[in-house]
């Protein structure tokens, strides 16, 4: 029990150290996989590459338009410049330009609401279309489009509602095509340069070239207007060039250079005979409504001018006193002044309520005219009755004539101004390809390239952090655990075990090594532990040594019967028991079949010196695990197995006894009762701490105590080098 509470404690001990990362074990981790993030690094390179190459390059067209500054068309309404605006600015001039009233004659002049796509090979057909490769012979009559067949469509009619139409079409040879919808029916068949009209869906089709053998398909869209206007603008983009320049740089962007120019050139085109009908029907309006005044003017005037001669000739007045006349001139210039008034508030109240400030300010100077000509014509009231009535009539005359005038002044500058209306847009430069913009194969490459190693880092960072196995040692010697030998990783055995598996995955007969390379550095490590061992059994009850291990597959049965194997060089006789009645390697390790083993003589089907075979070693002999069977630990239990242990011992001056896994079966703790010292084999890297904990605490609560522990298959890396065990003058690298 007080072993049992010891191996309690050291797993709290431990764990709470396990818990701790070393940044120089990550690092020399990364070092230790440097192969793998170079491969890593260059397959997502070449990925980044090949993707580069074989995508669809996007190219980029600018043209340079400049907005000017607009004044207003009537003159007196101008209410900008009463508000402190400097014209149209730049910002409204861009939200016209992408509307759908400038972009959707653009795709009726330019046919953008039609796409033609060749149906190419997958992944590669599109880059060996761009390269020119003409079709080859093994390819004639296929579907595939290459180098040199082409597809136009002249004009192409369907439903104004109709939605987004796609067709297949295929060439027949010899001019003809028939079209497909993407199920495969046939719609209808046509001949290039004839109208084929197809009635569900309704559309009217004309192909105007068609070069490719029979058989090639092209894929043809019919984007709904709508549809190929938000296309247009997706790839259009507005650029502000300095601060109230009113100068804007268009960019266009797509994989057709040609598409590209025809396009911008034409959006800017009908910008600026947009914003010149714009301009051109300000003045028009204006004008018409000036035409319909003109003759009401004229009709006032000649009415007022006929009651100013009507009433002298009444009354034989001709003349005005002087007093009188400068009267009739300031009246004429206030009634001129409210009149210009009376335009701007018929502009502002469109816009504005009477409580802005603009509209009180113009409201407060009419007040103030109104004011000056109640007192002008309260000075003119003690005139003669003569002189008033005169100058009334004067007044009517000329101010009707001063409008009358500024009527016909204006509908001449609106002529003049109609006829040369040039809008303030004007295109500076022309569009023009800049260039490829995409992919940028070099960054593409880059990005591929980090993205490779960043990923390959943090595989190998996350599996370094996750990775509890042993790599040491002084971590077994933590645990209180004697260490009695590190054995390095053999790479012949290593190049062994990968020829010996079949395609199946399972092992076949090996042989020892200590036997077929006795210099090996994992042989020259087993001698030290049989140094080791000699000492450790010195205080032992019997000459009995069971070797365990928490796990399958951390070489038990290798150390079992190498180190069984160098004991018999030495002089020794030495028998190997393969105590694993369920998986066990042993007869493996010696080349032999399981047959006729420790499971046959504890059922009683054998006896004991038959079931003790002769290596090819003298010195050495061995007990196979014999046939499975369905009790193992009940078998080892029975009184028998203790009989045979004892046989042995009498027979042999060691007995190595390979057990299961303690871990998997109980079996190695049974098997413990029956053995003096006590052995565990881990192997480096693959067998955890909290494996060895538990391990320890299973064996000594069946009263097992571990005599030591070996470290089996170690290696050298720069991960455990750093602060671990750098000092060691052996390691190989493991698979």
């Amino acid at each position: 029990m007080t072993q049992a509470n010891n191996a309690s404690a050291r797993t709290r001990e431990t764990a709470q150290d396990n818990d701790e990362i070393d940044i120089g074990f990550l690092l020399g981790s990364l070092w230790d996989h440097k192969i793998f993030i170079v491969i890593l690094t260059v397959v997502l390179a070449l990925a980044g590459f090949v993707y580069a190459t074989l995508a669809t390059p996007e190219y980029k067209a600018d043209a340079l338009v400049q907005i000017e500054k607009k004044s207003g068309t009537i003159g007196g309404a101008d209410v900008g410049s009463l508000l402190g605006e400097q014209g149209s600015s730049t910002s409204t001039e861009v939200e016209i330009l992408r509307s759908r009233l400038i972009l959707g004659q653009v795709v009726d002049q330019t046919d953008l609401d039609v796409a033609i796509i060749p149906n190419t090979w997958p992944v590669i057909g599109d880059w060996l279309l761009r390269k020119g490769v003409r079709r080859p012979d093994f390819s004639e009559g296929s579907a595939d489009v290459w180098a040199g067949d082409t597809l136009r469509i002249g004009e192409w009619v369907t439903s104004h509602n109709s939605q987004t139409l796609q067709f297949t079409l295929r060439s027949e040879g010899n001019g003809r095509y028939t079209l497909l919808t993407n199920e495969g029916d046939a719609l209808g068949q046509g001949i290039v340069g004839q109208k084929l009209t197809v009635d569900q869906p309704w559309i009217e089709l004309t192909v105007s070239e068609l070069s490719a053998p029979s058989g090639a398909t092209f894929t043809v869209v019919k984007k709904s207007r709508l549809a190929a206007i938000r296309g247009l603008l997706n790839r259009l983009e507005t650029l502000t060039l300095g601060k109230d320049t009113g100068m804007l740089r268009l960019e266009l962007t797509g994989p057709d250079q040609r598409e590209l120019v025809t396009s911008l050139n034409a959006t800017t085109e009908v910008f600026l005979t947009q914003n010149i009908a714009r301009q051109a029907a300000e003045a028009d309006k204006s004008l018409e409504f000036l035409e319909e005044q003109a003759p009401k003017v004229r009709e006032q005037l000649n009415e007022a001018e006929n009651r100013l001669n009507e009433y002298r000739l009444q009354s034989d007045s001709i003349d005005l006193s002087f007093e009188t006349q400068n009267a009739l001139n300031s009246l004429v210039a206030i009634e001129a002044s409210l009149n210009e008034l009376q335009l701007q508030e018929s502009e502002l109240a469109r816009r504005f309520t009477p409580n802005h400030p603009v509209y009180r300010s113009l409201l407060e100077k009419k007040e103030q005219l109104m004011r000056e000509k109640e007192r002008l014509e309260e000075r003119t009231g003690n005139l003669p009755e003569t002189q008033q009535q005169i100058l009334r009539l004067s007044r009517d005359v000329k101010v009707t004539q001063e409008i009358y005038v500024q009527l016909l002044n204006r509908m001449q500058e609106l002529r003049l101004a109609r006829a040369g209306t040039v809008g303030n847009v004007r295109i500076l430069d022309d569009a023009v390809v800049q260039g490829q913009v995409a992919p940028k194969r070099n960054l593409i490459v880059a990005v591929a390239g980090m993205s490779g190693l960043l990923l390959a880092m943090i595989i190998v960072l996350l599996r370094a952090a996750f990775n509890r196995g042993l790599v040491s040692p002084e971590q077994l010697e933590e645990l209180d655990l004697p260490v009695y030998a590190t054995v390095p990783l053999s790479e012949e055995e290593k190049r062994r075990n990968e020829k010996a598996k079949n395609s199946r995955g399972k092992r076949t007969n090996r042989g020892l090594l200590a036997v077929r390379n006795p210099a090996d550095l994992s042989i020259e490590a087993i001698r030290s532990l049989r140094t080791s061992l000699h000492f450790a059994m010195m205080e032992s009850s019997d000459n009995r040594l069971m070797i365990t291990g928490p796990s399958p597959s951390i070489g038990k049965s290798f150390t079992s019967t190498n180190l069984a194997a160098i004991c018999a060089q030495a002089g020794q006789r030495v028998v190997v028991v393969d105590g694993d009645m369920r998986k066990g390697h042993v007869h493996q390790e010696l080349g032999q079949d399981s047959k006729d083993g420790l499971s046959d003589v504890l059922s009683g089907k054998l006896e004991f010196d038959q079931a003790v075979r002769a290596s090819e070693l003298d010195g050495l002999s061995w007990v196979s695990r014999g046939s499975a069977p369905p009790n193992p630990s009940e078998l080892l239990m029975q009184a028998r197995f203790t009989e045979f242990m004892d046989y042995l011992s009498s027979e042999f001056d060691l007995v190595i006894i390979d057990t299961p896994p303690i871990l998997a079966v109980t079996d190695a703790a049974i098997i413990g009762k029956q053995c003096g010292t006590t052995l565990m084999v881990v192997r480096f890297g693959v067998t955890t701490p909290k494996e060895v904990q538990i391990a320890d605490t299973r064996l000594a609560n069946g009263g097992v105590p571990i005599k030591g522990v070996i470290l089996n298959a170690m290696e050298k890396k720069a991960a455990t080098s750093y602060g671990y065990y750098g000092y060691y003058n052996y390691a190989y690298k493991s698979e």
